[in-house]
């Protein structure tokens, strides 16, 4: 602990130089490194294996078997989550997310009972309320979207996602976090967002700080067939640049400041960059300015949709060959979404990525508060002024700051108080307050309001 405070404290005491990417700050927590190293490539395969082995996970397929359809996949993922629970010595609570979803006239001809799968470890600290959560979706399908019965391997769109949450279920459960950490398989997915909509419906009406969800969506395949682009060393990022749930004097606020491009799912998208890169080598996290892929959406929508911060974590280069397709052979090419063709290795960067952030935000203080840029005079200075976070005291605070064109953070000041004055102006440029720890866990961005 003194020799990570050394450490620290070294790099702290240098501006961080101004670059075109995403900053870097270079103090890595030696736990968070040792609980990476366990996420094994070879048990994400043997998880995505044992998924496409119950030959489809359909949302409407049997649900009696013990060894196909969606009945028999969800139950094998809860069993598994139980194991994690054991060897964490019970603190890891696992569960169905029950419900009945209506027939809609469309995927959903009759009422059916529909079953997301959770396990939430609880925070140790009572005051830090932050729920901080990872998803995947678990059904499957093929061509056409209501054929429950044919061969869905569902390999890579999702089995790829809930492996991934499945093993930081299995590496961070044995671990204590400030906060508590929620590792969820979504259901129905394919048939309409349903298993999302309505964990996130719960999340809301029942009062849950959820501080941030990281949607896992399409993550283990490194190569685009049809555009020839074999790249494991990127991952997109999605976020939406407004909140759904905007208000009118909350709209007018940000057309006032130009804050257009600061969301909350922007700052996380912007968090996750840094601390991905800063953990996992050989990994670039491509910012993509959109909620979701062109016309297209994803479990992290329904999160949005009710005004929680959620982004959606997806491969570079999409295969539509190998995605929602019919298990076949033409013209000696094989179509489908089969084990084969996912990239372990890349998968395993990818899960890496979700645990570095989960871990370092879960590790850190609470954000600061009442966050304020000064506006009483005319001035080409800038004063920020915030109060400490609730909980655990932080080490101390980063000022961040970047130009209105920068889709980054590009310098950040450590300082001690709760008050700053700088020599850039406002007008110019854009700035954020987080605190930090003493091993080098920063908090989210807040950015700063007008204050007298």
């Amino acid at each position: 602990m003194n020799y990570l405070k050394l450490i620290f404290a070294i790099c702290l005491s240098f501006f961080t130089i101004q670059t075109s990417f995403a900053q870097k700050t270079e103090v890595k927590d030696p736990a968070i490194v040792s609980m990476l190293n366990e996420v094994s490539a070879t048990n994400l395969e043997t998880l995505v294996r044992k998924m496409v082995s119950f030959h489809t996970r359909h949302t409407l397929s049997d649900t009696l078997s013990k060894t196909k359809g969606v009945g028999a996949a969800r139950n094998w993922i809860k069993s598994e989550f139980e194991k994690y629970a054991a060897e964490s010595g019970g603190r890891l609570q696992v569960s169905f997310d029950t419900f009945t979803q209506p027939a809609d006239g469309r995927r959903i001809k009759e009422p059916v009972v529909l079953k997301n799968v959770m396990a939430v470890l609880p925070g140790s600290d009572p005051a830090d309320k932050r729920m901080l959560m990872v998803s995947g979706h678990y059904d499957s399908r093929v061509t056409d979207v209501m054929n429950a019965k044919d061969f869905a391997p569902g390999a890579n769109d999702d089995a790829s996602g809930v492996a991934a949450v499945m093993e930081m279920a299995r590496v961070m459960s044995k671990h204590k976090f400030s906060s508590t950490l929620v590792f969820v398989a979504f259901v129905g997915e394919e048939q309409g967002l349903y298993g999302a909509a309505n964990l996130a419906k719960r999340a809301k009406a029942e009062g849950w700080n959820v501080h941030l969800l990281m949607n896992n969506d399409i993550v283990g395949n490194s190569y685009g067939m049809e555009t020839d682009l074999k790249d494991n060393r990127s991952v997109r990022v999605f976020s939406e640049g407004v909140s759904a749930l905007e208000t009118t004097a909350q709209a007018a606020a940000r057309q006032s400041a130009g804050t257009e491009n600061d969301g909350n799912a922007r700052q996380a998208a912007r968090y996750i960059k840094e601390v991905a890169e800063r953990y996992v080598d050989q990994l670039e996290v491509k910012l993509i300015y959109r909620r979701d892929r062109f016309l297209r959406g994803g479990d992290h929508t329904s999160f949005s949709q009710q005004g929680f911060t959620a982004v959606r974590i997806t491969e570079m280069n999409e295969d539509f060959n190998r995605q929602h397709q019919d298990v076949r052979t033409e013209n000696g090419f094989k179509f489908g979404d089969l084990p084969e063709y996912v990239d372990y290795n890349y998968l395993q960067k990818v899960t890496r990525m979700n645990m570095a952030v989960m871990a370092n935000l879960a590790l850190s203080t609470q954000e600061p508060e009442n966050v304020g840029v000064v506006t009483s005079g005319l001035t080409n200075k800038t004063t920020l002024k915030w109060n400490a976070p609730k909980g655990k005291a932080p080490y101390g605070y980063y000022v961040l700051m970047r130009e209105t064109t920068s889709p980054f953070w590009e310098r950040k000041f450590f300082v001690k108080e709760n008050q700053v004055i700088l020599n850039y102006s406002k007008d110019n440029y854009f700035f954020g307050v987080q605190s930090v720890d003493e091993n080098g866990h920063e908090s989210l961005v807040v950015l700063p309001k007008p204050m007298r």
